[in-house]
Parts: C-alpha cells; structure tokens; sequence
C-alpha cells in the first residue's frame, strides 16, 4: 500500500486532527514556512542532468565511431582526403543525431511538471485566497471547482457533485465522482480511492474541499516521476548486434589483412608496396560505411512510416518494433475511441441494437437485423426525449480540413460529461437533437446527480402547459421508485414478471460489459410541492434502458488478427474494471479461450517469481497502477520477450520508458507518454502498429541483406589478394583499384538494398529472436560461400590472362578488377532474398537497378577513359576479355545456387 491511500479509510475528523489544521480556519503563516522547510516546495524534481556538452562529447564514446576515426586517419595518410572527409561527416551526423535524441528523451520530466498546477485556492488564517501551487503544504485547505486542475494531493472533506478526469493517471475511460466518506478498506486501487484528488487530474464538474496529505515527489504523479527518472532505456537488439559485428568484424578485417602482407613479402614482393596495399585492403575491408548505410536505411523507414501516420523518434526503434513478441496495449483510447457510445437500448420489451460509434450523430436502430423506426413507438420517443433533456452536455460540430485535396471534415466533440454525451448522440441518431427538443421544452428545475442517489432529474414543460419529471440513473435503484411502466403505448402497473424480465435485462446488458442506465418519468400535477427529490422521484413510470461502453476501434481486430498471424502477442493493459476489459479482449479476439485475465489485487499480492511463471499464459490486466505496468513489462522482458508498449495517459509513461519500444498516441496521449515513447502513432490507431511492424521487419532484412552484401564483396576482395600471394602471382589488384572498388560497390548499391520492398512471408512468420545474430538464418552461409566464390573467380580470370598475356601485368589486373566489380554488382540481386537469385524479380526495386547501371558505368569510366587510365593502372579490354569477364562474374551465384539447392538433399540423405 502507497503512502496516498493510507488516509482513504479514515474520517474527515481524523485526517484534519492527524495534520494538525483546523478546517474552518486553515494553516497559518507560520505553519506553512515550517512545513515548507519540512517537505520542500510542492513540484516535481528532476535528478542531476549532464551538460549538453557533455550529452555530445558521450556519442563518441562507441566502438564504430573509433573504427570511423582509424579508418579517416588512414585514408588521410593514403591521400584520400575525400574518403576522409565523407567519415567525418559521417561521425559528426551520428553525433548530432544521437544527441538530438538523448535530450528529448530526457523531456519527460519537464512535460510532466505541466501537469502541475499553476495556482490554488486555499484557506489560511480562516481567509481564502490564491496563492502559488507550488508553496502549498501538508495539512493546507483547498477549495476545487469545475476547470481546476488538482494541486496536489487532497483527502476530500467536503464534495458536491464532484466529478473528476482521472484518465491520464488511472487509464479509467469516464471521470469519477467522489465523495468524503471514508471507504471499509485501504488496499483498494488507485481508480477506486473516491475520496482522494490526485495533482494533475481534472475537476470536470461540481465543487470540493480537501486537505493537502502529499505535495511534490510524495504524490502519486511524483511516484511516477521517480519512475521515469530511474528507469533505464533499454539497448535496442539491433545497437547490440552492430556492436558485436563490428568488433568482431575490424579484428577479422585486420588479421587477414594482415596475413596478406605478410605472405606477399614472404613471396619478395616489395614491402612498401605491399604496405600500401595492405592498408588500403584494410580501408576495403573494414565496413566502415555501415553505420552510415544503417541510419539511412533507417531514416528512409522512418520517412515511409509518417506517410503511415507513424512518428520515429529514435531511429532504432523501427527496427526493435520489427521483433517485437508482445505489445501491450492501453485499452482507452488505443484499442478502443475513449468516446462512449449507446450500443443497445431495451424499450417496448425490445433489445435494440444502435449502429455507429463516436460522436458522431449518424447511425440507425435495429431489432432482430430489421431496421426500425424510433418514433414508431411512444416509449421509444419518450426514452430519447428524456435522455436529451435530462442532459447537461452539449454536443457540437467542427468542420475542419484535411488530405492533399484539403476536403472537410466533420469534427464532432462533446462538451461535458462523456456518458450524457452518449445520450445526446443516440437522440440525434432518432432524429431528436437537443437545440430542437429544447425548443419544444423548458427546463424548470434540476435535481443533479449525486452518489447517494445514484439518479438526476429535470421537470421540465411543454409548450402545451404540460409539466414532466423525467428520470434517468442506475438502473436497480430507479426501478425501485417505478410503479408503472409504458408498454406498447399505454401505461400499465409494474407487475412482478414485467420487473423480473427488467432485471433479466439488466444483468444480460451488464455482462455485455455495458454501463447501464435506466430512464422514467411522470407527469407532474399542478401545485404539486416539488423542492425535495426524495418526494419527487417516486411513483415513477419505466420507460427502458440504455447500455453504453467505449467501443473498440473499428480497424483494431483485423490489425490484432494480423499480429497474431504474425507470431505477435497482444496483452491488454488497463486501469478500466475487469468485466469491462474482458469483455473488449473477448471481442477484439484478444483473450484466447484458456487466457487469464489478472487485476490489480492480484498482482500486488504475486511476487516476481509467480508474476514471471504465469505471464505467457495472460492475456488481459485490469485495475493495474503505474508500478504494476512496469512490473508486467520487467516480467516479460524476463521471459525472453521483445516488449512494445502502447498508451497515452501520464500512468504509461515509465512503462513506455522502460520497454524496448514505447508507443504513444499521437491525439489523445499526453506530453509526458509522449516524450517517453520511440514512436508516436498520429492516429491513436493501433492499427497502425501493424504497419510499422512490418516496416520494422522489412527494415532489419534489408540491414541483413547490405551486411551480407558488404561482408561477402570484402571476403572476396581479402581472398583475391591473399590466394594470389599464397599462389606467389604478382599484385592482381593495385591500393587505388581495391579503394575505388570499395567505394563504388559499397555507396549506392548497399543503399538502394536499404529500400528493397518487403517479401511475401515478412508478416506470416514468427518474430526473430532478439539475440539472434545477424548471420542467423542463412546470412552466414551465404556471406563465406559468395565470398569465397567472388574471390577465386576474381582469381582465376586474373590468372587465365596474365598466362596468357605474362607481359602485360596491367592488362591481367584491369580483368581481375572489372570481374570483381561485375561479380559483387550480380551478387547484389542475390542479396534480395535468402532463397536463389531468381525467387524474386529484380524490377520491383528500380533503384537498385539505376545503382548497379551508374556502378557499371563508373567502371566502364575508368576503363576506357583515357585521362583516368593512369590513375587506376587500367587499359581498354576487348571482347574477349569482357566474355571472360561476363562468365567468371556470373559463376559465384550460379555455383552458390547450385548448392544452396543440394542442402535439402543432403539433408535428407543424412536423416
């Protein structure tokens, strides 16, 4: 138990007394310096930041940007200065780019302290004035009216009608009403403390008075920055894997570069050429150019997601999506529209079915699948009447532009409370909107809702002089006050079948998940004494019920089938009561047939161990606090899983941080979830997740398939080189030929892969696993197999001219330079997929057709044009040579196919 609700069980006497502080005359001056002294100021702390400088200075501290630099020094001192300057800026643009991302990661913080209140209204020295939010203490008295946001937070002494938006901090879909009283017990759930105001929410309606019992860090939205602040971000599996690759990658490069050297001065070579050469292998072999091939890759998947309606804030995060095993999804406003809405009303012993969701006022009523008319029926029509005019919400339109095209678009919005917004909305789906019926009716007096009660009325007149009580509340207690009912036209007595079949009613729409309300009404007489709603409200006649809920997303299913499918699995995560989430899950096919569904209670009664053995069986959380979301994202995380997190209130945000990708709404979600996510949706549609799984996915193939690009034309450039020293032949390759291969090769080819189309299977097989190595699946293989191929190949056409041509070295090297090239510029296409190089057509990826031309045509350049001839050591080749060529460059992939076709077999035979 938190130390907020330790005051929920106690009397308003009790808590006043614990304080010290008179409620009619408040703290004094005094009082409150020395509690200030005590407890600090009533905001929000943020730990010690790094300077900015420091921030940037931090992005050079990683392994591959030390290869960049080795790699900048060595093509400086090799004269390539415009190598040196591309990796400069190539470290510099990472740099800025992770440090852009570092500062606005740490904005949480900032964006929660909004949520404070700027002033407050309190009592001190028996005088009520506004004083400084943050200067407010323990034990100050605080008046809240509708509009104000909550200070701090407050036990309530005193409510009138008092409704309260919690969503941001509980997840619940509706605001609270609270109350004074004290509750039976304290280990209840945030959501349930009614007789608690929390800083940062929002009084909607009604007045208050409350004593402060937490200012600053001890409030519960000062738990949840505490959260945020101590919780890591986690390593994305993609800045581990690189990590990794890289290491391994520059030792290997280095050793076989090494090898080389050494073997070529074994066999008499000059030893300053074969430095040079050497070192410029190793500028080749090292893929420097990766990172920078990576974070465009990235960048171009991200510029693709915001045509998806899908915000990148940290470029990894596309990729980490990609391997995602489970989302967790906030249900309010993520899977469903955060809009309630009447779904079904029972009038005439009829079950109606209402169609369209939102605000919107278009829809239609049917029963058993045939349309019917509202006004077709007296109770029908009276029902709608009273849910319009026993009514304090206004429902309004904006016409706004979107699209290309800029057509209008309505924008409906409701003003007031959200279920009495449901009740205006299904009236002007029967043709009765408010500005029309109110018209025709005057409203005389108003007895309002109240948690005793649990019903509000209106007397309102008809222009006939007609006066009508019209009733609306929860169902078993305004059934208690009916003694008639209107049936078929005529109002006839409440009989004992007629009310248990209003029952039977109630409990089928309340299983259905439905929040319920019930409508009545009586003429009132003339003279009739009408001040007190305990006389008024009796000897009523029953019209009928509605049932309403915060429907799910029309798209949400389909999106959540399709992760199925895809091997992914959808955790619903709410603050919203049980019935009501399972009922969403049931229908958005979240929760499977042997699925748990766990609350609250539960989790705070499991520990570590239980929580961690159960939670691949769980499919729905409800009732859960912040620390609970966290708890559930850490226990999954444990299991192995790739955790997204969805959600849009200030109790997601440390969840968010915490998980591998945090997901917020871009709408309705708050600054604080927001500066805590990776990615943003622009639709609040979880459908959209979807979209940017698959982008995600697409994205780390084609990293996989530039690394197996890259990796396999260096192996073969490093095998050339040393076959030939190992064979004792002269140098086939001369440092500026194995540079210019290098560049032109690696730069437009590998970049145009970075934006290769996702293949067929991408969303039907299951998530990788997040330590899977980049040479899992098949890369490996074909890395060391086309490498080896690319390298004896390059070899052999280098060997079968220089035999026949032993006086003409340049000529030998110009072959085996342009068979290089060919053969890495043929293998690109082989890259595609992980099957054979025709399983795919080339020409759904145009760029890498338009890549591999210009690399063709720089070759043809240095071949053939005379003032470049000198620098590259190259002459012109014939046909003969280009046959040659032809053929030996397109043996690699042939050969590779041919066994990549033979492992099933020998699989096979080898059992």
């Amino acid at each position: 138990m938190s130390e907020q609700a330790r005051w929920i069980d106690w009397e308003p006497d009790k808590v006043t007394s614990h304080f010290g502080v008179d409620p009619a005359k408040g703290l004094n001056e005094k009082e409150v310096d020395e509690r200030l002294k005590q407890v600090g100021l009533n905001q929000l702390t943020e730990g010690e930041k790094a300077s900015y400088f420091a921030v940037f200075i931090a992005q050079f501290k990683d392994f591959m940007v030390w290869v960049l630099l080795i790699a900048t020094l060595i093509s400086a001192l090799l004269g390539e200065y415009t190598d040196a300057i591309a990796i400069i800026a190539i470290v510099i643009l990472n740099a800025i780019l992770g440090f852009i991302q570092e500062v606005r990661a740490e904005r949480s913080l900032s964006a929660l302290k909004k949520l404070s209140a700027p002033t407050a209204r309190v009592l001190r020295n028996g005088k009520w004035e506004r004083v400084d939010a943050a200067k407010l203490v323990p034990g100050d008295i605080v008046v809240l009216e509708s509009g104000d946001r909550v200070p701090a937070d407050l036990r309530f002494l005193k409510t009138e009608n008092l409704y309260i938006e919690e969503s941001a901090l509980t997840g619940e879909s509706v605001p609270v009403q609270k109350r004074s009283e004290a509750l039976a017990k304290a280990d209840v759930p945030l959501g349930d403390r009614k007789n608690m105001g929390y800083m940062g929410t929002m009084v909607v309606r009604g007045t208050g008075l409350g004593v402060v019992v937490s200012t600053g860090m001890a409030t519960e939205m000062g738990r949840i920055a505490h959260l945020i602040e101590s919780t890591e971000e986690m390593e994305t599996p993609l800045q581990r894997r690189l990590e990794q690759l890289g290491k391994v990658l520059v030792v290997v490069a280095l050793m076989l570069t090494a090898l080389v050297v050494v073997t070529g001065i074994l066999h008499g070579h000059d030893v300053y050429k074969m430095f040079l050469a050497g070192v410029s292998l190793a500028v080749a072999a090292i893929p420097e150019g990766l990172p920078a091939i990576v974070t465009i890759a990235l960048a171009l998947g991200v510029q693709r997601m915001i045509k998806k309606r899908a915000i990148v804030r940290k470029l990894p995060s596309v990729e980490t999506l990609g391997c995602a095993s489970v989302i967790c999804s906030d249900k309010t406003g993520t899977l469903t529209q955060n809009k309630m809405t009447v779904t079904h009303l029972w009038v005439d012993g009829k079950r109606v079915q209402v169609s369209g969701s939102g605000y919107a006022p278009y829809g239609n009523f049917s029963w058993q699948g045939k349309e019917i008319q509202p006004f077709s029926s007296q109770a029908f029509r009276r029902l709608l009447e009273i849910a319009v005019l026993c009514n304090n919400a206004q429902l309004s339109c904006n016409t706004v532009k979107e699209g290309l095209l800029k057509r209008k678009q309505e924008e409906w919005r409701i003003d007031g409370d959200p279920t009495e917004g449901a009740l205006l909305v299904v009236g002007a789906k029967g043709g009765l909107l408010a500005s029309e019926v109110t018209g025709e009716w005057t409203r005389v007096k108003e007895y309002p809702f109240d948690s005793d009660r649990k019903m509000m009325s209106v007397i309102v007149k008809h222009r006939n002089g007609k006066q009508f009580l019209y009733t609306k509340g929860a169902p078993d207690i305004l059934l208690s006050r009916c003694s008639h009912i209107l049936h078929d036209g005529k109002i006839t007595p409440l009989t004992p079948t007629l009310r248990a079949e209003i029952l039977k009613q109630i409990e089928e729409l309340a299983l259905m998940a439905l929040r319920n309300l019930a409508f009545a009404f009586r003429e009132v007489r003339p003279g009739e004494k009408v001040e007190r709603s305990s006389t008024v409200e009796q000897g009523l006649t029953f019209v009928g019920l509605a049932g309403m809920m915060d429907p799910p997303r029309e798209e949400v299913k389909e999106a959540i089938r399709v992760c199925r499918r895809a091997g992914i699995k959808t955790v619903m995560i709410t603050g919203d009561h049980q019935t009501t989430a399972e009922a969403i899950a049931i229908e958005l096919g979240i929760k499977q047939p042997h699925g748990l569904t766990i609350n609250g209670n539960d989790l705070y009664t499991m520990s570590d161990e239980e929580l961690q053995q159960k939670i691949n069986q769980i499919d729905v959380f409800a009732r859960v606090s912040p620390e609970h979301k966290l708890k559930i994202v850490k226990a999954l995380q444990k299991q192995g899983h790739v955790v997204a997190m969805t959600g849009d209130g200030v109790n997601d945000a440390p969840a968010i941080k915490a998980a591998d990708i945090g997901i917020a709404m871009g709408v309705t979600g708050t600054d604080v979830s927001k500066e805590s996510s990776s990615l943003i949706l622009a639709d609040d549609n979880f459908a959209t997740i979807v979209a940017a799984v698959e982008e995600g996915r697409n994205i780390y193939d084609n990293i996989r398939k530039f690394i197996s690009y890259l990796l396999a034309s260096n192996v073969g450039e490093i095998l050339v080189m040393f076959l030939a020293m190992l064979g004792g032949f002269p140098l086939p390759l001369v440092p500026i030929q194995i540079l210019w291969v290098n560049l032109v090769t690696d730069g437009l080819p590998a970049m145009a892969l970075g934006v290769d189309p996702a293949e067929e299977d991408t969303m039907t097989r299951p998530p990788r696993d997040s330590r899977e190595s980049v040479f899992a699946r098949r890369v490996g293989w074909k890395i060391v197999t086309r490498g080896l191929l690319i390298g004896f190949c390059s070899l052999m056409a280098f060997w079968i001219t220089y035999s026949e041509n032993p006086d003409n070295l340049v000529l030998a090297q110009t072959v085996a330079f342009a068979t290089l090239v060919m053969s890495q510029l043929i293998y690109v296409f082989d890259c595609r997929t992980t099957g054979s190089i025709f399983s795919r057509t080339p020409f759904d990826n145009k760029l890498l057709i338009l890549a591999v031309l210009s690399s063709v045509l720089l070759l043809l350049a240095v071949i053939y044009y005379p003032p470049l001839q000198p620098i590259f050591h190259t002459v012109p080749l014939g046909i003969r040579e280009w046959i040659l060529i032809c053929v030996t460059s397109i043996l690699p992939v042939n050969i590779a196919g041919l066994l990549d076709l033979l492992r099933p077999v020998r699989k096979l035979i080898h059992g």
